[in-house]
Protein backbone atom coordinates (compact mmCIF):
# COMPACT_ATOMS: atom_id res chain seq x y z
CA UNK A 1 0.00 0.00 0.00
CA UNK A 2 2.77 2.42 0.93
CA UNK A 3 4.73 1.56 -2.23
CA UNK A 4 1.65 2.08 -4.41
CA UNK A 5 1.06 5.47 -2.84
CA UNK A 6 4.68 6.45 -3.42
CA UNK A 7 4.56 5.28 -7.05
CA UNK A 8 1.39 7.30 -7.67
CA UNK A 9 3.02 10.40 -6.19
CA UNK A 10 6.13 9.95 -8.36
CA UNK A 11 3.95 9.60 -11.45
CA UNK A 12 2.06 12.78 -10.57
CA UNK A 13 5.34 14.67 -10.05
CA UNK A 14 6.70 13.47 -13.39
CA UNK A 15 3.55 14.43 -15.28
CA UNK A 16 3.41 17.82 -13.56
CA UNK A 17 7.08 18.53 -14.37
CA UNK A 18 6.62 17.58 -18.03
CA UNK A 19 3.46 19.68 -18.30
CA UNK A 20 5.09 22.77 -16.77
CA UNK A 21 8.21 22.43 -18.93
CA UNK A 22 6.18 22.00 -22.13
CA UNK A 23 4.02 25.00 -21.23
CA UNK A 24 7.10 27.08 -20.48
CA UNK A 25 8.73 26.05 -23.75
CA UNK A 26 5.54 26.85 -25.70
CA UNK A 27 5.22 30.29 -24.11
CA UNK A 28 8.82 31.11 -25.01
CA UNK A 29 8.29 29.99 -28.61
CA UNK A 30 5.27 32.27 -28.79
CA UNK A 31 7.29 35.19 -27.38
CA UNK A 32 10.07 34.49 -29.89
CA UNK A 33 7.60 34.74 -32.78
CA UNK A 34 5.79 37.86 -31.53
CA UNK A 35 8.69 39.88 -30.12
CA UNK A 36 12.29 40.50 -31.04
CA UNK A 37 13.58 40.55 -27.45
CA UNK A 38 14.85 37.36 -25.83
CA UNK A 39 15.30 38.73 -22.31
CA UNK A 40 12.10 37.16 -21.04
CA UNK A 41 13.11 33.62 -22.03
CA UNK A 42 15.44 32.81 -19.09
CA UNK A 43 13.02 34.44 -16.63
CA UNK A 44 10.13 32.29 -17.83
CA UNK A 45 12.22 29.13 -17.58
CA UNK A 46 13.33 30.14 -14.07
CA UNK A 47 9.69 30.58 -13.14
CA UNK A 48 8.93 27.12 -14.54
CA UNK A 49 11.77 25.61 -12.50
CA UNK A 50 10.39 27.40 -9.45
CA UNK A 51 6.90 25.94 -9.96
CA UNK A 52 8.25 22.43 -10.46
CA UNK A 53 10.44 22.66 -7.34
CA UNK A 54 7.52 24.05 -5.37
CA UNK A 55 4.92 21.43 -6.27
CA UNK A 56 6.99 18.23 -6.50
CA UNK A 57 8.57 16.14 -3.75
CA UNK A 58 12.31 16.06 -3.18
CA UNK A 59 15.17 17.67 -5.08
CA UNK A 60 15.44 15.59 -8.24
CA UNK A 61 12.52 17.06 -10.20
CA UNK A 62 13.57 20.68 -9.65
CA UNK A 63 17.23 20.00 -10.46
CA UNK A 64 16.29 17.95 -13.53
CA UNK A 65 14.00 20.75 -14.68
CA UNK A 66 16.82 23.28 -14.22
CA UNK A 67 19.26 21.19 -16.29
CA UNK A 68 16.74 20.53 -19.07
CA UNK A 69 15.76 24.22 -19.10
CA UNK A 70 19.40 25.26 -19.54
CA UNK A 71 19.66 22.92 -22.54
CA UNK A 72 16.43 24.34 -23.96
CA UNK A 73 17.53 27.96 -23.55
CA UNK A 74 20.93 27.23 -25.09
CA UNK A 75 19.56 25.14 -27.96
CA UNK A 76 16.37 26.90 -29.02
CA UNK A 77 16.61 30.46 -27.73
CA UNK A 78 20.30 31.42 -27.92
CA UNK A 79 22.11 32.40 -31.09
CA UNK A 80 23.22 30.42 -33.05
CA UNK A 81 19.84 28.70 -32.82
CA UNK A 82 19.45 24.92 -32.63
CA UNK A 83 23.09 24.40 -31.71
CA UNK A 84 24.50 23.70 -28.29
CA UNK A 85 27.15 26.13 -27.12
CA UNK A 86 27.76 26.09 -23.38
CA UNK A 87 30.50 28.69 -23.52
CA UNK A 88 27.92 31.43 -23.90
CA UNK A 89 27.91 33.47 -20.71
CA UNK A 90 24.11 33.63 -20.60
CA UNK A 91 23.94 29.83 -20.51
CA UNK A 92 26.39 29.59 -17.63
CA UNK A 93 24.61 32.23 -15.56
CA UNK A 94 21.20 30.74 -16.40
CA UNK A 95 22.38 27.31 -15.24
CA UNK A 96 23.68 28.67 -11.96
CA UNK A 97 20.52 30.72 -11.28
CA UNK A 98 18.17 27.88 -12.13
CA UNK A 99 20.06 25.40 -9.96
CA UNK A 100 20.05 27.84 -7.03
CA UNK A 101 16.31 28.42 -7.47
CA UNK A 102 15.62 24.68 -7.71
CA UNK A 103 17.68 23.73 -4.64
CA UNK A 104 16.43 26.64 -2.52
CA UNK A 105 12.78 26.10 -3.39
CA UNK A 106 12.99 22.33 -2.93
CA UNK A 107 14.66 22.78 0.47
CA UNK A 108 11.98 25.19 1.61
CA UNK A 109 9.29 22.89 0.24
CA UNK A 110 10.71 19.85 2.06
CA UNK A 111 10.85 21.74 5.35
CA UNK A 112 7.24 22.87 4.99
CA UNK A 113 6.11 19.35 4.17
CA UNK A 114 8.05 17.91 7.13
CA UNK A 115 6.44 20.42 9.46
CA UNK A 116 3.01 19.60 8.06
CA UNK A 117 3.66 15.87 8.47
CA UNK A 118 4.80 16.42 12.05
CA UNK A 119 1.69 18.48 12.77
CA UNK A 120 -0.59 15.78 11.34
CA UNK A 121 1.16 13.09 13.38
CA UNK A 122 0.77 15.15 16.55
CA UNK A 123 -2.93 15.61 15.81
CA UNK A 124 -3.33 11.89 15.18
CA UNK A 125 -1.52 11.12 18.44
CA UNK A 126 -3.76 13.51 20.37
CA UNK A 127 -6.81 11.95 18.72
CA UNK A 128 -5.60 8.45 19.55
CA UNK A 129 -4.87 9.42 23.16
CA UNK A 130 -8.31 10.99 23.43
CA UNK A 131 -9.91 7.86 21.99
CA UNK A 132 -7.92 5.72 24.43
CA UNK A 133 -9.11 7.76 27.41
CA UNK A 134 -12.69 7.66 26.14
CA UNK A 135 -12.50 3.89 25.76
CA UNK A 136 -11.07 3.51 29.26
CA UNK A 137 -13.87 5.64 30.67
CA UNK A 138 -16.47 3.59 28.82
CA UNK A 139 -14.91 0.36 30.06
CA UNK A 140 -14.88 1.59 33.65
CA UNK A 141 -18.55 2.56 33.43
CA UNK A 142 -19.40 -0.79 31.88
CA UNK A 143 -17.37 -2.66 34.50
CA UNK A 144 -19.12 -0.93 37.40
CA UNK A 145 -22.46 -1.87 35.83
CA UNK A 146 -21.66 -5.44 34.79
CA UNK A 147 -19.70 -6.58 37.85
CA UNK A 148 -22.40 -5.56 40.32
CA UNK A 149 -24.78 -8.44 39.49
CA UNK A 150 -22.37 -11.43 39.80
CA UNK A 151 -20.65 -9.98 42.87
CA UNK A 152 -24.02 -9.43 44.56
CA UNK A 153 -25.05 -12.97 43.64
CA UNK A 154 -21.82 -14.48 44.99
CA UNK A 155 -22.11 -12.45 48.18
CA UNK A 156 -25.72 -13.48 48.71
CA UNK A 157 -25.04 -17.17 48.06
CA UNK A 158 -22.00 -17.33 50.36
CA UNK A 159 -23.85 -15.40 53.10
CA UNK A 160 -26.70 -17.90 52.92
CA UNK A 161 -24.32 -20.86 53.09
CA UNK A 162 -22.49 -19.40 56.08
CA UNK A 163 -25.62 -18.36 57.99
CA UNK A 164 -27.77 -21.43 57.37
CA UNK A 165 -25.36 -24.13 56.33
CA UNK A 166 -26.65 -26.75 58.78
CA UNK A 167 -30.31 -26.23 57.96
CA UNK A 168 -30.05 -26.09 54.18
CA UNK A 169 -30.87 -29.19 52.12
CA UNK A 170 -28.03 -30.64 50.05
CA UNK A 171 -29.81 -29.81 46.80
CA UNK A 172 -30.04 -26.15 47.83
CA UNK A 173 -26.38 -26.12 48.79
CA UNK A 174 -25.38 -27.61 45.44
CA UNK A 175 -27.55 -25.05 43.65
CA UNK A 176 -25.96 -22.16 45.54
CA UNK A 177 -22.45 -23.52 44.94
CA UNK A 178 -23.27 -23.95 41.24
CA UNK A 179 -24.38 -20.32 41.05
CA UNK A 180 -21.17 -19.23 42.77
CA UNK A 181 -19.13 -21.28 40.27
CA UNK A 182 -21.04 -19.87 37.28
CA UNK A 183 -20.65 -16.28 38.47
CA UNK A 184 -16.96 -16.85 39.22
CA UNK A 185 -16.36 -18.22 35.71
CA UNK A 186 -18.09 -15.19 34.26
CA UNK A 187 -15.88 -12.86 36.31
CA UNK A 188 -12.78 -14.73 35.12
CA UNK A 189 -13.81 -14.25 31.48
CA UNK A 190 -14.42 -10.57 32.19
CA UNK A 191 -10.93 -10.15 33.67
CA UNK A 192 -9.40 -11.97 30.67
CA UNK A 193 -11.20 -9.58 28.34
CA UNK A 194 -9.98 -6.55 30.27
CA UNK A 195 -6.41 -7.85 30.28
CA UNK A 196 -6.61 -8.26 26.50
CA UNK A 197 -7.79 -4.66 26.10
CA UNK A 198 -4.89 -3.50 28.28
CA UNK A 199 -2.42 -5.53 26.24
CA UNK A 200 -3.68 -4.26 22.88
CA UNK A 201 -4.02 -0.68 24.13
CA UNK A 202 -0.41 -0.57 25.34
CA UNK A 203 1.56 0.99 22.48
CA UNK A 204 4.77 -0.65 23.70
CA UNK A 205 3.36 -4.11 22.91
CA UNK A 206 3.25 -5.16 19.28
CA UNK A 207 1.22 -8.00 17.84
CA UNK A 208 3.53 -10.87 16.93
CA UNK A 209 2.04 -12.69 13.94
CA UNK A 210 2.93 -16.27 13.09
CA UNK A 211 1.38 -18.37 10.29
CA UNK A 212 -1.47 -20.42 11.78
CA UNK A 213 -3.28 -23.21 9.92
CA UNK A 214 -6.96 -22.30 9.64
CA UNK A 215 -8.24 -25.81 10.42
CA UNK A 216 -6.22 -25.95 13.64
CA UNK A 217 -7.48 -22.52 14.72
CA UNK A 218 -11.14 -23.43 14.18
CA UNK A 219 -10.74 -26.83 15.88
CA UNK A 220 -9.20 -25.18 18.94
CA UNK A 221 -12.00 -22.60 19.15
CA UNK A 222 -14.76 -25.22 18.79
CA UNK A 223 -13.13 -27.47 21.40
CA UNK A 224 -12.99 -24.65 23.97
CA UNK A 225 -16.49 -23.50 23.11
CA UNK A 226 -17.93 -27.02 23.49
CA UNK A 227 -16.46 -27.33 27.00
CA UNK A 228 -18.28 -24.18 28.10
CA UNK A 229 -21.47 -24.70 26.10
CA UNK A 230 -21.84 -28.45 25.45
CA UNK A 231 -25.51 -28.16 24.47
CA UNK A 232 -24.94 -25.51 21.76
CA UNK A 233 -24.09 -26.84 18.31
CA UNK A 234 -21.99 -24.67 15.97
CA UNK A 235 -22.38 -25.11 12.21
CA UNK A 236 -19.00 -24.58 10.53
CA UNK A 237 -18.21 -23.81 6.92
CA UNK A 238 -14.52 -23.38 6.04
CA UNK A 239 -12.51 -23.88 2.83
CA UNK A 240 -11.26 -27.39 2.09
CA UNK A 241 -7.83 -26.28 0.90
CA UNK A 242 -4.81 -25.71 3.17
CA UNK A 243 -4.81 -22.10 4.40
CA UNK A 244 -2.37 -20.48 6.79
CA UNK A 245 -2.88 -16.94 8.10
CA UNK A 246 -0.38 -14.75 10.01
CA UNK A 247 -1.92 -13.84 13.40
CA UNK A 248 -1.63 -13.94 17.15
CA UNK A 249 -3.63 -17.17 17.49
CA UNK A 250 -4.52 -16.73 21.18
CA UNK A 251 -6.04 -13.31 20.56
CA UNK A 252 -7.96 -14.36 17.45
CA UNK A 253 -9.27 -17.40 19.34
CA UNK A 254 -10.53 -15.02 22.00
CA UNK A 255 -12.29 -12.92 19.36
CA UNK A 256 -14.10 -15.95 17.96
CA UNK A 257 -14.93 -17.24 21.45
CA UNK A 258 -16.37 -13.87 22.46
CA UNK A 259 -18.48 -13.66 19.31
CA UNK A 260 -19.82 -17.20 19.76
CA UNK A 261 -20.52 -16.69 23.46
CA UNK A 262 -22.23 -13.36 22.82
CA UNK A 263 -24.62 -15.16 20.50
CA UNK A 264 -25.38 -17.74 23.21
CA UNK A 265 -25.89 -15.07 25.87
CA UNK A 266 -27.76 -12.43 23.89
CA UNK A 267 -29.37 -13.90 20.75
CA UNK A 268 -32.82 -14.57 22.19
CA UNK A 269 -34.69 -17.30 20.33
CA UNK A 270 -31.58 -18.58 18.56
CA UNK A 271 -31.84 -22.04 16.99
CA UNK A 272 -28.78 -21.90 14.71
CA UNK A 273 -25.25 -20.66 15.36
CA UNK A 274 -22.75 -20.64 12.51
CA UNK A 275 -19.04 -20.01 12.05
CA UNK A 276 -17.96 -19.39 8.45
CA UNK A 277 -14.56 -18.63 6.92
CA UNK A 278 -14.26 -17.74 3.23
CA UNK A 279 -11.50 -16.38 1.05
CA UNK A 280 -11.92 -13.01 -0.63
CA UNK A 281 -8.82 -12.21 -2.67
CA UNK A 282 -5.92 -12.23 -0.20
CA UNK A 283 -8.27 -11.85 2.78
CA UNK A 284 -9.71 -14.56 5.00
CA UNK A 285 -13.18 -13.37 6.07
CA UNK A 286 -14.51 -14.71 9.39
CA UNK A 287 -18.26 -14.63 10.11
CA UNK A 288 -20.23 -15.60 13.20
CA UNK A 289 -23.97 -15.58 12.52
CA UNK A 290 -27.15 -16.58 14.33
CA UNK A 291 -30.89 -16.56 13.72
CA UNK A 292 -31.84 -14.95 17.03
CA UNK A 293 -33.43 -11.62 17.88
CA UNK A 294 -30.84 -9.45 16.11
CA UNK A 295 -29.29 -6.24 17.46
CA UNK A 296 -31.59 -3.31 18.33
CA UNK A 297 -30.80 -0.12 16.43
CA UNK A 298 -30.55 1.93 19.62
CA UNK A 299 -27.46 0.05 20.87
CA UNK A 300 -25.53 -0.25 17.60
CA UNK A 301 -23.65 3.03 17.98
CA UNK A 302 -21.85 2.01 21.18
CA UNK A 303 -21.68 -1.70 20.46
CA UNK A 304 -17.93 -1.88 19.68
CA UNK A 305 -16.66 0.83 22.04
CA UNK A 306 -17.58 -0.60 25.43
CA UNK A 307 -19.99 2.32 25.96
CA UNK A 308 -23.16 0.26 25.70
CA UNK A 309 -24.80 -0.06 29.09
CA UNK A 310 -28.41 -1.22 29.11
CA UNK A 311 -30.33 0.56 31.80
CA UNK A 312 -33.01 -2.12 31.81
CA UNK A 313 -32.83 -5.85 32.13
CA UNK A 314 -31.14 -7.76 29.32
CA UNK A 315 -33.50 -9.15 26.71
CA UNK A 316 -32.66 -12.73 27.68
CA UNK A 317 -32.46 -12.21 31.42
CA UNK A 318 -28.71 -12.87 31.49
CA UNK A 319 -25.76 -10.70 32.30
CA UNK A 320 -25.13 -7.87 29.92
CA UNK A 321 -21.41 -8.06 29.11
CA UNK A 322 -21.75 -7.60 25.36
CA UNK A 323 -20.22 -4.11 25.33
CA UNK A 324 -16.94 -5.13 26.97
CA UNK A 325 -16.61 -8.34 24.97
CA UNK A 326 -17.05 -6.61 21.62
CA UNK A 327 -14.72 -3.74 22.54
CA UNK A 328 -12.07 -6.38 23.22
CA UNK A 329 -12.75 -8.02 19.86
CA UNK A 330 -12.56 -4.65 18.09
CA UNK A 331 -9.21 -3.80 19.69
CA UNK A 332 -7.73 -7.18 18.76
CA UNK A 333 -8.95 -7.12 15.15
CA UNK A 334 -7.73 -3.54 14.62
CA UNK A 335 -4.32 -4.51 16.01
CA UNK A 336 -4.23 -7.13 13.24
CA UNK A 337 -5.02 -4.49 10.59
CA UNK A 338 -8.72 -5.29 10.18
CA UNK A 339 -12.07 -4.04 11.41
CA UNK A 340 -15.02 -5.72 13.12
CA UNK A 341 -18.48 -5.05 11.70
CA UNK A 342 -22.01 -6.27 12.33
CA UNK A 343 -25.28 -6.42 10.48
CA UNK A 344 -28.75 -7.76 11.09
CA UNK A 345 -29.70 -10.56 8.72
CA UNK A 346 -32.74 -10.19 6.49
CA UNK A 347 -34.09 -13.53 7.68
CA UNK A 348 -33.45 -12.67 11.34
CA UNK A 349 -30.48 -12.74 13.67
CA UNK A 350 -27.15 -11.00 13.30
CA UNK A 351 -23.76 -11.54 11.67
CA UNK A 352 -20.40 -10.31 13.01
CA UNK A 353 -17.62 -10.15 10.45
CA UNK A 354 -13.88 -9.40 10.31
CA UNK A 355 -11.04 -10.23 7.91
CA UNK A 356 -7.34 -11.08 8.18
CA UNK A 357 -4.83 -10.75 5.35
CA UNK A 358 -2.92 -13.86 4.35
CA UNK A 359 0.20 -11.80 3.61
CA UNK A 360 0.19 -10.45 7.14
CA UNK A 361 0.12 -6.73 6.15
Amino acid sequence: MENDKKDNQNLKDILFSIAVFCLTFAVNLLIQRLFTTQTLVPMIFVFGVFLISLRTHGYCYGIAAAIVSVFAVNFAFTYPYYKLDFFVEESIFSAIIMLVVAVSTSTLNIRIRDQETLRIREQEKLKADSEKERMRGNLLRAISHDLRTPLTSIYGATSTLIAANDSLPNDTKRKLLGEIQEDSEWLIRMVENLLSVTRIDDRKVEIVKTPIVLDELIDSVLMKFEKKHPSQRVETNIPDEFIDIPMDSMLIEQVLMNLLENAVLHAKGMTRLGLTVRMKGTDAVFEVSDDGCGIPNEIKEGLFTGSFVDSGAPVDGKRNNMGIGLSVCTAIVRAHGGDLTEENNDEGGATFRFSLKRNGN
